[in-house]
């Protein structure tokens, strides 16, 4: 499980340091791809890649070639360096519109790596009382 929310710099290469809380469950190589929800990216282990890609396979072709398409088509492998940074793809960056300041949070099964300040944006309105509100429909 991925998780924990963290400050980090993007380089003038486009590389930026992975946790190493993080790294023991990516390893040492793992796929980064545009997120489905959201300007951010997606990282997912090996693992975790494999059971996107299986069940994305589970879709009707008509669904499944878009989805293909969209994810798997700018999908790249990483790896990390001797610092424990990875170079993000300059397509990547683009997308998910980083420049300097990132923030990588642990969402279970993938973290997400998002413009700081896209961050604070997207988080601003998830108050602790919407959250609660979310969290009884599992009664919880």
């Amino acid at each position: 499980m991925l998780y924990g929310s963290y400050d980090h710099t993007l380089d003038k290469k486009g590389r930026v340091s992975i946790p190493s809380k993080l790294r023991d469950t990516l390893g040492n190589d793992f796929m980064i791809c545009p997120s489905f929800n959201g300007t951010c990216l997606c990282v997912y282990s090996n693992e975790e890649w494999g059971k996107l890609v299986e069940k994305i396979g589970q879709l009707p072709l008509s669904k499944s070639s878009k989805v293909k398409r969209k994810i798997f088509g700018n999908a790249f492998n990483v790896e990390l360096d001797s610092q424990g940074r990875i170079l993000i793809p300059a397509v990547l960056r683009e997308y998910a519109q980083l420049d300097t300041d990132v923030h990588i949070a642990g969402v279970d099964t993938n973290l997400e790596i998002w413009d700081a300040e896209l961050w604070r944006q997207e988080n601003e309105d998830n108050s602790l009382e919407s959250i609660a509100s979310l969290l009884e429909e599992l009664n919880f």
